[in-house]
């Protein structure tokens, strides 16, 4: 069969008035069969553009030549020597715009789904590999701190376990994976996958510490004193930002990052049998419309609402959202409520939330981020009824950490100051990593500065600073 005759594997999933009211996944991931069709779509070209869109820089057409070739074994070896958090990126990256997005096939077709073979290929070893460690080199007396197991995190660990570092990765919740595990439904990213992957590191010998909040039970110097080579600090951006609207302090008003931590990392949404409750909606509005903001709305979808709305004072093709996600949301009935941005909560005489004043948009000139400056209609205001508001407009930096180091270069915003290349901060011996230094950024993006600052926490530790 000619390349060209092969049409894009689509991924089997949940119906969405099935999964709308559940927390299983919902794509259940590609049949060995479906993987071999859909690596077969790859014409391996010779100046690959799809690897220059990765951010960690997995070989691509390598990996998918072994797919071609029945090697599932060997295709997830592959991945493994550039991305050590395969069965996640499969599952959550924004490959429309990396790597698809720059796929040679995608010009005349739809392009190769890049993402969904990686998932299948770290899915495969999971349920049927041997379990087989990849090698190490000999331990070099050397001992690095990781501060935070998110994304850049576990990938410091991984990559320096590998070149013989005693590393431990301290973690300030009570379990280990941040953003992966406290921020993205379970619909999205079983907390298992998670679990897998920290155990893999583990499995390699990396140590893990819970329940260890860095910048208050101990400050990096105190690490430093305790014999710790160099620190890596890759402790996210989980400060919720609010939008300080008259009406604010309403119950029913929660940040996203209250909503979702709540939900995934405490599995409110099994409470009572789970002893942390969450806030339930029937009217349900939710302020965004990145990936949190998605992810909270699908959340309170399956918590019970009646409707959920997403509101976005932009259009829809300035939403930040993957499209998978938007699109998701839209087969499980979201509604979109697109150039419209709220003025101000009401509520009742006993203080909780009953609806939200909003103003209509439309567009003018683009702004310093590129996007058209939405502009409000005078004399547009309308209301929309709720009793839930959950706010994701961003978030910001957490002080515990930088507090304590005053030493440490911070911009004007109160995140690291780090060089892009190297990861090297301001401070002898730190590195710092991920959304912490960026801002709020995507996995794959945070995993390669945790790339970045491994190869240059060894050569530090080889030759010096």
């Amino acid at each position: 069969m000619a390349k060209e005759t092969i049409s894009r594997q689509p991924m089997p999933e949940q119906a969405p008035e099935i999964r709308r009211r559940n927390f299983e996944e919902v794509p259940t991931g590609y049949t060995p069969e479906a993987a071999l069709k859909e690596a077969e779509r790859c014409i391996t070209c010779k100046k690959p553009s799809c690897v220059e869109g990765c951010p960690v820089g997995v070989d691509i057409p390598g990996f998918i030549s072994l797919i071609k070739a029945g090697d599932f074994t060997g295709a997830i070896r592959n991945v493994w020597t550039k991305n050590s958090l395969p069965a996640v990126c499969g599952r959550v990256c924004p490959q429309e715009i990396q790597c698809e997005g720059r796929c040679v096939v995608g010009k005349k077709d739809k392009p190769v789904a890049i993402g969904n073979l990686e998932r299948f290929v770290a899915d495969h070893e999971r349920m049927h590999g041997t379990g087989a460690l990849p090698p190490k080199q000999q331990p070099n007396g050397k001992k690095v701190a990781v501060v935070g197991s998110g994304p850049s995190g576990l990938t410091v660990a991984g990559d320096l376990i590998l070149k013989g570092y005693d590393v431990t990765l301290l973690e300030a919740f009570h379990k280990p994976g941040g953003v992966l595990i406290y921020g993205i439904p379970e619909f999205r990213l079983p907390k298992a996958i998670v679990a897998q992957e920290v155990d893999f590191l583990q499995r390699l010998g990396v140590k893990l510490e819970c329940n260890a909040v860095v910048g208050r039970i101990v400050t990096l110097d105190e690490l430093f004193e305790q014999g710790y080579d160099a620190i890596f600090v890759g402790v996210g951006a989980g400060l919720p930002s609010f939008m300080n609207l008259p009406g604010e302090n309403l119950i029913g008003i929660l940040s996203a990052n209250e909503y979702l931590t709540r939900a995934n990392l405490m599995k409110a949404y099994l409470y009572p049998a789970v002893d942390t409750p969450i806030p339930r909606g029937k009217n349900v509005a939710v302020l965004g419309a990145g990936n949190v903001a998605m992810d909270s709305a699908r959340t309170a979808l399956r918590l019970g609402a009646d409707n959920v709305k997403v509101v976005y004072r932009r259009s829809r093709e300035e939403m930040p959202a993957r499209a998978a996600e938007i699109h998701h949301g839209e087969e499980e009935g979201i509604e979109f409520k697109l150039l419209t941005n709220p003025t101000r909560f009401i509520g009742d005489e006993k203080g909780r939330l009953t609806g939200m004043e909003c103003l209509k948009m439309e567009l003018g000139e683009p702004d310093h981020s590129g996007r058209r400056k939405p502009i409000p209609i005078k004399g547009s205001e309308f209301i929309i009824d709720c009793d839930l508001v959950i706010v994701a407009v961003g978030t910001g930096a957490n002080p515990i950490l930088t507090q304590s180091t005053p030493d440490m270069g911070l911009n004007k915003w109160g995140y690291i100051i780090a060089d892009p290349e190297t990861g090297k901060t301001t401070k002898k011996g730190v590195w710092a990593g991920g959304d912490i230094v960026t801002g709020a950024a995507t996995v794959i993006l945070a995993m390669g500065a945790g790339r970045k600052a491994a190869d240059s926490i060894h050569q530090y530790l080889t030759w010096g600073w």
